[in-house]
């Protein structure tokens, strides 16, 4: 396999792409040593299969807004592979979805859900409405003006959406009403449901979590304790405010949040008080991040991320390539020691090039914000049996899972000098799994 060449070709098919194109390289760069042990994968032309999506869905969602205006917008889902199981990614609703950004997080979750081991496909869809400044009427008409379109290319054994960036509780019960609605069924087609019809426990706290599980892991391989490290956390939705949370538990000091406007800086570090607050003014009031430096008197910087601010521990949770090579650099100036990533690929390749080059323990997303997904896929597990389990049950599962995420990493990833390359071991185990299994399954 030439990785250049068949990134070429997907350029030629696929012009102007390149947050899908950045995801495919990055994996490629990665798995092609591996690859060309097995002249059966490229005799039986797998990377193509790999790369390209099932099937791409792309339709109109026309909805009413409050003073009765009609408004129109983009709605999509891919659906990557379900060589190992039902389609499973989430839907994002935010200004800048496109093909591109959904192509891309489709591919990376088809090798994310591999990691987990789990009978989950990878598929994502979304559409550029964003629920930002929007009444809860204006996202309900929109949400079931979304999945009139979408339902009839889900279900429980087809294609399992989730949240992601714009979708939390609200807006999934929204759909899963609509759903339930047309299809005239109670099925689990729908994850990160609410606990009243269906939904998980941990699942709201499951990324977050997760990412911390997979973080001490890494951190245990050079017998580094967390409690006390200054760690920097960027966004201020579910993903950052659960990431907190559990530094918080384990001693960690946190001093940053941020949101798509800027950031803020707390020297005396967020508690749990402060991060109610952020809940409260994120969930409740839909407010900005900049009202907690107003509150608590700090530090907020307009139209920037946290990543000049020295920290021990970075991890990026808001949205894809926030760290740039520059944001990089300063990090590991700072004496960063380890990045892990909360978000679906924050680092742009400079900044991959930078960690691994430092040789700081670096976490990609696929890998270490796989808990969520995970969780997800628990859901679907007790929504098929009838039955929920406690909270200490399933935490239990998705602390396993992530440390067993970790075990293949360290399996595919260790280099000869013992040094870990957390994105080669994440790569090559997921793509391993779901290589063989379409190989087995023949030509489709």
């Amino acid at each position: 396999m030439n990785a250049q060449k068949v990134l070429d070709d997907l350029k030629r098919r696929f012009p102007n792409e390149p947050e899908y194109h950045q995801a495919v390289m990055e994996v490629l760069e990665s798995i092609e040593e591996t690859y060309s042990q097995y002249p059966e994968f490229e005799k039986a032309n797998l990377i193509e299969r790999l790369c390209i999506p099932d099937r791409i869905f792309s339709f109109r969602v026309t909805w009413v807004d409050d003073r009765g205006n009609i408004k129109t917008n983009m709605g999509y889902r891919i659906q990557h592979s379900n060589a190992i199981g039902p389609y499973k990614g989430g839907i994002r609703l935010h200004s800048s979805v496109n093909p591109s950004i959904l192509k891309f997080l489709a591919f990376e979750q088809t090798f994310k859900n591999a990691l987990t081991t789990l009978p989950m496909g990878g598929a994502k869809g979304g559409s550029d409405f964003s629920p930002k400044g929007k009444s809860n009427a204006e996202v309900m008409r929109f949400c079931q003006a979304f999945v009139l379109e979408l339902w009839k290319h889900i279900g429980p054994d087809i294609d399992v959406p989730a949240g992601d960036i714009g979708v939390g509780g609200r807006e999934i019960a929204y759909m899963f009403g609509m759903y339930k609605k047309l299809s005239k069924e109670f099925t689990g087609t729908f994850t990160g449901k609410g606990l009243e019809f269906g939904g998980s426990l941990i699942r709201p706290e499951a990324t977050g979590y997760g990412n911390i599980y997979f973080l001490l892991e890494m951190l245990k391989t050079r017998n580094i304790d967390i409690k006390d490290k200054v760690c920097t956390v960027s966004g201020s939705g579910n993903v950052a405010q659960y990431t907190v949370e559990k530094l918080i538990e384990l001693g960690a000091k946190v001093v940053t949040l941020s949101d798509s406007n800027g950031y803020v800086y707390d020297p005396d570090g967020i508690d749990s008080e402060k991060l109610e607050y952020v809940k409260e003014l994120k969930e409740i009031y839909r407010g900005r991040i900049r009202e907690y430096a107003e509150k608590y008197n700090c530090k907020y910087v307009e139209g920037a991320r946290p990543w000049g601010e020295k920290c021990d521990i970075a991890l990026p949770s808001a949205t894809q390539n926030e760290i740039s090579a520059d944001d990089a650099k300063t990090l590991v100036a700072n004496g960063c020691i380890a990045v892990s990533e909360g978000a679906n690929m924050p680092s742009t390749p400079g900044a991959i090039e930078v960690f691994q080059n430092a040789k700081i323990l670096y976490a990609p997303g696929k890998a270490a914000n796989a808990g969520g997904v995970a969780t997800s896929g628990l859901e679907m597990t007790q929504n098929s049996i009838r039955l929920s389990w406690t909270r200490e049950e399933v935490d239990a599962k998705l602390k396993n899972i992530m440390q067993n995420i970790h075990a293949q990493c360290v399996k595919y990833g260790t280099e000869a000098d013992g040094h870990v390359n957390y994105v080669k071991g994440a790569n090559v185990a997921g793509f391993m799994k779901v290589a063989k299994t379409i190989l087995a399954q023949g030509v489709l």
